[in-house]
């Protein structure tokens, strides 16, 4: 159970540290260190994807805007359905 709260603790810090930025430039900077290249820009593509779809955009014009896979389009989905972050931030 240590390990768990350990992990816990650890990723509450990182969104204690995101939400700490006070502007673009520091958050590029620091994902620019924490991410590789492709790594933020697949988080990109994922939140582009997340707000074509919540303004009724169907799948394949979402994939050919965005070049995002069918499998990381249909989770996008099934987070902008259920989930609580893209509605909150994007809706």
């Amino acid at each position: 159970m240590v390990e768990k709260k350990v992990h816990e603790e650890m990723v509450r810090e990182l969104f204690a540290l995101i939400v700490s930025l006070e502007n673009i430039d520091d958050c590029r900077c620091l994902f620019e260190d924490l991410c590789t290249r492709k790594e933020v820009e697949q988080m990109a593509q994922r939140v582009r994807a997340a707000k074509l779809l919540l303004d009724g955009k169907t799948y394949q014009q979402v994939m050919t805007e965005t070049d995002i896979s069918s499998a990381t389009l249909s989770r996008v989905s099934r987070c902008v359905q259920d989930g609580n972050g893209y509605k909150k931030l994007l809706g």
